[in-house]
């Protein structure tokens, strides 16, 4: 198993729901014939709680505004974990690639957070709630997705996720500036000098 672009998926996808992404990889070891993959997530402790916990998101994230709340307390909870799938995955690697597996599964973890919460917020100033539901599904299904595909194609899935991070940081930047435009005509401020 390539160790780079499955720490990178399972990083990018614990960035968005790190419950349901632990779950799935826990499920493909328990029920799979992935030997590549830690014994520890297939343990009936981490999967009862993943499970839980990937229910609560599941609800939480569908709501406007308690998805950013739950986005704000997840900001330490997704990166963390990020980083712990990356050292379980990486096993037998020496303490220094551990090291470097370890920041590329929390950093991309940050990173795909940062857009997902970003974006939820942009999507929290529409007035209707059918965006939030829309956006939530669209990311679970993309999560499952990507973690599937990162155990048998890494290499697909880790450009895949590495595609979605990029499309992701560039919309939430012309969304925020559109936003910033909106918010000084409201005001009634002139526009910046570019």
């Amino acid at each position: 198993m390539d160790l780079i672009p499955l720490v990178f998926s399972s990083g990018w996808a614990s960035g968005v729901n790190a419950y349901l992404a632990v779950l799935v990889l826990g499920l493909s070891e328990r029920f799979g014939s992935f030997s590549e993959l830690p014994d520890a997530l297939g343990r009936t402790d981490v999967l009862l709680i993943a499970t839980v916990m990937a229910v609560i998101e599941f609800v939480a994230d569908k709501v406007p505004y308690v998805d950013s709340t739950w986005d704000a307390i997840s900001t330490v909870i997704r990166p963390a974990i990020g980083t712990a799938l990356a050292l379980l995955v990486s096993g037998d690697a020496t303490s220094v690639e551990q090291a470097g597996y370890a920041v590329l599964g929390g950093g991309t973890a940050l990173a795909s957070h940062a857009v997902k919460a970003g974006g939820r917020l942009a999507i929290n100033t529409s007035p209707e709630p059918f965006t939030n539901v829309v956006a939530s599904v669209g990311e679970d299904i993309a999560v499952v997705g990507v973690v599937l595909l990162a155990i048998r194609h890494p290499w697909i899935a880790g450009t895949i996720c590495l595609v979605l991070l990029i499309i992701g940081a560039v919309l939430l930047r012309l969304l925020l500036k559109v936003v910033r435009r909106g918010w000084r005509r409201w005001k009634g401020r002139p526009e910046p000098a570019a």
